[in-house]
């Protein structure tokens, strides 16, 4: 009896030892993070010499897969987190468990995001909701808006010139930009190349501008080389003659900056005994020319971030994380968009 016993907890050793890694998408599967995590894990596997199981756990803005890791996954140590820009909108404004500062970070790419317009565009803006897109809007009203003495005047302007379409899924809103009942939309590089880049070609459409790839010695956003020019400080500065600027700019630079930066992001728990692992496989995968391409096909050509340097990341995107700017982004999510947001001054108080 002993000898079966010791026999039976050696096999469930050895099994969950050999257990595959699992990346936790929280989204459904054809989403964009899915697919992004599925690419990734075909070429990392290689790499790290073990199967990668991705595992769905949608609801509600993306919120339920994250908190789920936070609360019962993430000590598991073949359990990775792939967030994406929606979950870092969400940990600024929205009740959720998860914290960022509470995991160890094993890879990211600072992606950026494209606007674009039709060529038949007119006055007011007609703009599909969706998660992750509110830096989208917020940009849009700055640049129809100009400069404004404070956040009720943009307030006013928003109801006059904006329209937030709410409940759109992504095919109903891109064959409404396509049919013109839309005449702005925002996409990554990858589904702007393939949604907009033909109506481009038709003369239907144009790049509005790209909010930029967030500079991590300076804070502020630089050049897209997968959409040369338009950066959105420079479209401001075109029509209105002066830098972007004031409390509303700081709020959606916030936002915008960490929906971008974490927009796919890799996280294990503070304690994972296969992180350096994770790593080097990353590494590894990001030398291999072939792999790198299988991977742009779908993002564009972005930098990653890797290991320990995330930490860095994450101390400029919280220099940007003042009480007013948080306080301000709450203000525009309840009092504008009308939605659920809170004011979380942990966040504030706990910057690195």
């Amino acid at each position: 009896m002993k000898k079966l016993l010791f026999g039976l907890i050696m096999s469930v050793c050895a099994t969950l030892a050999h257990a595959d890694y699992r990346f936790i998408v929280p989204q459904a599967p054809g989403g964009g993070t899915s697919v992004w995590a599925t690419i990734v894990a075909k070429e990392l596997e290689k790499k790290l010499g073990e199967k990668i199981i991705i595992e769905h756990i949608p609801g509600a803005n993306d919120i339920p897969g994250f908190n789920k890791f936070h609360n019962e996954l993430r000590k598991d140590s073949k359990v990775v987190m792939v967030a994406h820009g929606g979950n870092a909108e969400s940990y600024l404004v929205h009740p959720v468990d998860y914290n960022y500062s509470e995991y160890a970070p094993v890879g990211l790419m600072n992606l950026d995001i494209i606007v674009g317009r039709r060529t038949d565009f007119k006055s007011p803006v007609r703009f599909s909701a969706g998660s992750g897109m509110n830096p989208d809007v917020m940009a849009i009203t700055l640049l129809e808006c100009g400069p404004l003495p404070n956040l009720e005047a943009y307030k006013k302007c928003y109801n006059e010139k904006i329209v937030y379409v709410e409940g759109m899924k992504g095919n109903d809103r891109r064959l409404s930009f396509m049919r013109g009942e839309l005449n702005t939309t925002r996409e990554t590089t990858a589904a702007f190349n393939k949604h907009v880049v033909p109506m481009i070609e038709k003369r239907e459409a144009e790049v509005w501008f790209k909010h930029g790839i967030l500079d991590l010695k300076t804070g502020k956003p630089t050049d897209d080389v997968n959409f040369k020019g338009k950066l959105f400080a420079d479209v401001y500065r075109a029509r209105w003659g002066k830098e972007p600027s004031g409390d509303f700019y700081n709020a959606y630079l916030l936002v915008k900056s960490y929906r971008d930066v974490l927009q796919k992001s890799l996280w294990v728990d503070k304690n994972n005994p296969n992180r350096e692992k994770l790593i080097k496989a990353l590494r590894d995968m990001l030398a291999d020319p072939v792999a790198v391409a299988e991977i742009e096909k779908d993002t564009g050509k972005y930098p990653w971030i890797i290991g320990d340097d995330v930490n860095g990341a994450m101390k400029q995107l919280d220099s940007l994380l003042t009480a007013k700017a948080l306080k301000d982004l709450v203000w525009w999510n309840t009092q504008i968009l009308t939605q659920r947001a809170v004011y979380k001054d942990d966040l504030v108080k706990n910057r690195r």
